[in-house]
């Protein structure tokens, strides 16, 4: 008890410094010592940790937070990465008025990673400030990792044929998935055909957390147009859903206790949604588990959350195959949190021939197909919009294999969080991971972290033939967004990296990008930092193009090569003036151009330990042709971006604690892959 009053005490005492300094602020007084506020621990991902440490003063932005971290246990601590400073960023929707119109916290925000799930760590953080520091300046910290969803042990299980099988079955037997997941079955025999259609809700679910279905072979495709089949399939010849087609699951799992519905194991199962919108709605289905199966010819699979009306926790889909689909997985509800999405295939219905992009580029216009399909990514049942689209915490979306649709893996954009600034912890969209999927063929982003806050972690993707930009923040609200290890061949219309909207808190360390970084103009971002990244011009644009309204932005230990099919200068800066911290007004930005990586350095002071590289580096790559159509798909299998023995990448890169300090030789090599390291592996793992 005693130590809770002392912490309360403790609080208080912060919260009045922090409003002093607030006022002194406001008076016009710098207030450069620190003062240590709240500490928030995010929800815990299977390989990462989250941390916030909200703080006062610093107003001269020189403190910093060191991280150490520690199996539970263990004798020895390991250094982290230090937590990413936030200040009172800006970040406004300037298309969109009125989405985004925000002034970050002041504050510092990080992860740790690449940990083992389900398992106990500790975690150290010590704030310092030469200038002072105010209250409780060391926070330790134990927390778990999540361990992956699994079926629960020693629950009930029930088995589900299709309607026209008429084998031997395993009992308890039912037709259809639903008259399994509801309590309807052939006991109900005395409801005739007629009387069916008024009775598809009346029943109440079988299955209870811990239960398993088990799906056997066969094609599950309804009559969804015939009035009267619904639940009663106990009699009825073909189906099992409501006239829409919608399989509306609403029972409850739990964490340790999920309902599964999996593939029994002898032979294919496939939902087939016979051209309906939505397949499965899972919005009121908490911790439910799916593997194994095929979902097919429906535009959305799964609808799990709608904005201000309701949504799922906790939902996992592993193995499964999604095809000639518009879109995989959804969800758009604030209180998302912990799916676990990995190892699927998701194929959409766009041509896989043509990398078409949704917007033309009058100084670019050499799209060949557009001219024939200039409407292609109008967003009907007909096209594919994106794979996965999550809003929320604690996701996890991993090793996915993503062709032909117009993004791949995104978090929604939806607008501030709910209730900003006061957004409860359970609504915050943070904590969540993307890690070894692979991405091909699409017509704008491969990644979007749009409309994220804090510790968003994009590691170790590959994304190949991306029509516009690879990975958007547009916008991040404060970061930081983690993009790690990344590789990107062909995005020939912007460039890797997208800033619309004024993001604030993006980091990309050790990317490979067969591509330009971003082209400069029109694309203001804060808190911007770049190191050990490997950067390939591609097309008529700088190879380095940033605008940033934040001073403190930074770049360096990069390798860039300068294409020479281009009239623009090779590297541009804007920047607010240079004795200012950050500028957020209209025209805070001052345009800057260079033509050598030197006059670059020298001007700005960045990229002071940056080089100048070519192809040579690499075991085996050719650059995008550059007068083929920009339409061209370019294959996976022709391009190797492992190093070479002694090219100038190796040992040129910046010693990054948690991030590289495996590495041999004297420092850590540029790009995705340490020299010597094997390939990732991106796509679905073998079961």
């Amino acid at each position: 008890m005693r130590n809770n009053k002392k912490s309360r005490f403790q609080r208080i005492l912060n919260l009045c410094f922090i409003l002093v300094c607030t006022f002194f602020s406001h008076k016009g007084l710098a207030q450069n010592s620190v003062t240590a506020g709240d500490f928030f621990v995010e929800p815990p991902t299977l390989e990462n940790l989250g941390f916030e440490w909200v703080i006062g003063g610093d107003e001269n932005r020189n403190a910093n937070v060191t991280v150490a971290f520690r199996e539970k246990g263990a004798r020895s601590w390991r250094e982290g990465l230090p937590l990413f400073r936030i200040q009172n960023e800006e970040v406004r929707s300037i298309l969109f008025t009125g989405a985004f119109n925000a002034v970050l916290p002041n504050m510092f925000a990080g992860s740790i990673f690449d940990l083992q799930p389900d398992t106990l760590y500790e975690a150290q953080f010590t704030l310092d400030d030469p200038d002072g520091v105010n209250g409780e300046a060391v926070r330790t910290v134990e927390v778990r990792t999540r361990p992956e969803p699994m079926p629960a042990e020693n629950g009930r299980v029930f088995h589900v044929y299709p309607f026209d099988y008429e084998g031997p079955r395993e009992e308890p037997a039912f037709k259809g998935l639903l008259s399994a997941y509801f309590m309807s079955s052939a006991d109900y025999a005395e409801f005739t055909p007629t009387e069916g259609g008024d009775w598809y809700n009346a029943f109440p679910p079988r299955v209870q957390a811990g239960d398993t279905i088990l799906v056997h072979a066969g094609v599950y495709k309804d009559q969804r147009f015939r009035y009267g089949h619904e639940l009663l399939s106990g009699w009825a010849e073909c189906c099992n859903t409501t006239g829409d087609g919608t399989y509306y699951l609403t029972a409850k799992g739990t964490a340790e206790k999920p309902i599964a519905i999996k593939a029994a194991g002898d032979g294919e199962v496939i939902f087939d949604g016979d051209g309906n919108n939505n397949l499965f709605n899972v919005m009121a289905a908490d911790y439910h588990y799916f593997e194994g199966l095929t979902f097919r010819n429906t535009f959305i699979a799964f609808e799990a959350g709608l904005k201000s009306i309701a949504g799922a926790v906790g939902l996992s889909f592993k193995h499964n195959t999604f095809e000639d689909i518009g879109i995989g997985i959804h969800t758009d509800w604030g209180g998302s949190r912990n799916f676990y999405i990995a190892d699927n295939y998701f194929t959409g219905r766009h041509n896989p021939d043509y990398l078409v992009p949704w917007t033309i580029n009058p100084n670019r216009p050499n799209w060949e197909y557009w001219s024939q399909f200039p409407n292609i990514i109008e967003l009907t049942n007909n096209q594919s919009q994106f794979a996965v689209k999550v809003y929320g915490s604690g996701h996890v979306i991993a090793y996915n294999s993503v062709y032909n649709f117009h993004d791949g893996i995104d978090h929604a954009t939806y607008g501030e969080p709910d209730d900003w600034p006061n957004t409860p912890r359970d609504r915050m969209p943070v904590a969540i991971d993307i890690y070894n999927n692979d991405i091909f063929n699409v017509h704008d982003n491969c990644v979007e972290a749009d409309g994220a806050m804090y510790n968003i972690r994009v590691m170790r993707n590959r994304c190949f033939n991306s029509a516009l930009q690879a990975y958007s923040l547009q916008p991040l609200m404060g970061g930081p967004a983690y993009f790690i290890r990344n590789i990107t061949y062909n995005s020939p219309a912007s460039g890797a990296m997208k800033f619309s909207q004024r993001p604030a808190g993006g980091v990309f360390y050790h990317n490979t990008w067969f591509s330009n970084a971003s082209p400069g103009t029109g694309n203001e971002v804060s808190n911007l930092h770049l190191r050990n990244n490997l950067i390939l011009g591609q097309y008529d644009a700088p190879v380095m193009g940033i605008a940033t309204l934040t001073n403190y932005s930074s770049s360096d230990y990069n390798g860039y090569y300068i294409n020479t099919n281009r009239d623009t200068a090779p590297f541009m800066w804007y920047s607010p003036d240079l004795e200012l911290g950050k500028d957020f007004s209209e025209n805070a930005v001052v345009p800057r151009e260079f033509d050598s990586l030197a006059a670059f350095s020298a001007a700005t002071g960045q990229e002071g330990n940056s080089i100048l590289i070519d192809t040579s580096i690499f075991q085996n790559v050719s650059m995008p042709d550059p007068v083929a159509p920009l339409s061209t798909v370019y294959p996976l299998d022709d391009v190797d971006y492992r190093l070479r023995r002694g090219s100038a990448a190796v040992d040129a890169g910046m010693a990054l604690p948690n991030i590289n300090e495996g590495f041999s030789g004297r420092a850590p090599d540029l790009g995705a892959i340490e020299f010597g390291d094997g390939m990732p592996h991106f796509g679905p793992r073998p079961r």
